[in-house]
């Protein structure tokens, strides 16, 4: 299965690690950096062993590619890396990277383009809005609601019960 990453940057980069991990082959990058390889040539790579992530920090820029291809017919797909885990009670929407240590416990329900970055937990019976961001070594324990496009800084606790 050939793999095409939106993006270059860190994010990019990280995702490019996970991919190679999990055996995605063979990898494109396409950025704006790279006049040769630039975001809007993602179209000439659509086709049926082919699927995409868009890797970009920016949770509203992220989405609005997420949509773009997928309205040109691409497929998305989810990464979650080797040393996650995930609840095989949970639910990891198109277009989420899962990246180290992170947990994500029973019941929870992760939309679309989520980064759950390194050593994040998300406790039982969550649910992430599309395009949210849990950076690394926040908590959000049970029960809570989190909104599209929001992010949990590193080191914050969302309490249980608690909408955010």
């Amino acid at each position: 299965m050939e793999l095409v990453i939106l993006g270059s940057g860190g994010y990019g980069r990280t995702i490019y690690d996970i991919a190679e991990q999990l055996g995605y082959n063979p990898i494109t990058v396409l950025d704006d950096s790279n006049p040769k390889m630039p975001l809007d040539s993602f179209e000439k790579y659509i086709a049926e062993d082919t699927c995409f992530i868009p890797a970009f920090g920016n949770n509203a820029f992220r989405l609005e590619w997420m949509n773009r291809i997928e309205n040109a017919g691409g497929r998305l797909t989810q990464l979650i890396h080797p040393t996650a885990y995930v609840s095989p009670r949970a639910i990891v929407e198109s277009g989420t990277v899962v990246l180290p240590k992170a947990v994500i416990n029973t019941g929870t329900k992760v939309g679309r383009g989520c980064i759950i970055n390194i050593g994040a937990i998300v406790d039982h019976d969550c649910v992430l809005g599309e395009g949210v961001h849990i950076a690394p070594g926040a908590i959000v324990k049970g029960e809570n609601e989190i909104q599209t496009l929001s992010k949990i800084d590193s080191g914050e606790v969302v309490d249980r019960g608690m909408m955010k």
